[in-house]
């Protein structure tokens, strides 16, 4: 089954906003999964430096050459996250969506996953899209969401440079 905005809606997956304008307060707090896609008639371009934060003193730009190698020409879905609860139970979707957000608009992360979203010329136009699950299931289900997209197009998606474990 491919992996897209039809198939997250029926998979349960709500949202689908543009990342430019996302009601942070309108994301639930509780853990989940979370997509970045494509909306219909984007095209890559990208920049030569991303807009998001420095991790570690680590640079979190892609030469062109090395982004044009992950991207997934015909995928809608960008990227796969999960928002877990945290050590301290006070993380969720809407804490983890804002950090990711907060990332590409240049503050230092936490993580750096998905920092390549941040390299695409108009990131804003993306649509994120989210879906509660039991922090039990969460590690699973992203596994489960890469193997599906690998099973459809032998790479991991655009933003996912590491696979999932289960």
């Amino acid at each position: 089954m491919p992996l897209n905005k039809k198939t997250l809606k029926d998979d349960g997956f709500a949202g689908f906003r543009p990342i430019r304008s996302l009601e942070i307060n309108r994301i639930p707090q509780h853990q989940g999964i979370f997509v970045v896609l494509r909306p219909a008639g984007f095209e890559p371009r990208f920049l030569a430096k991303s807009t998001a934060g420095v991790f570690k003193k680590k640079n979190p730009s892609l030469p062109q050459a090395g982004l044009e190698a992950e991207w997934v020409a015909d995928a809608e879905v960008l990227y796969v996250g999960k928002a877990s609860p945290g050590s301290k139970g006070n993380r969720g979707l809407r804490r983890q969506i804002q950090e990711f957000v907060d990332f590409g608009n240049g503050r230092p992360p936490g993580h750096w996953d998905g920092r390549l979203i941040w390299q695409l010329v108009e990131a804003g136009a993306l649509l994120v899209a989210w879906k509660e699950l039991p922090a039990e299931e969460l590690n699973a289900a992203q596994a489960n969401y890469h193997a599906q997209f690998r099973q459809e197009h032998d790479k991991l998606p655009f933003a996912n440079l590491v696979q999932a474990r289960a």
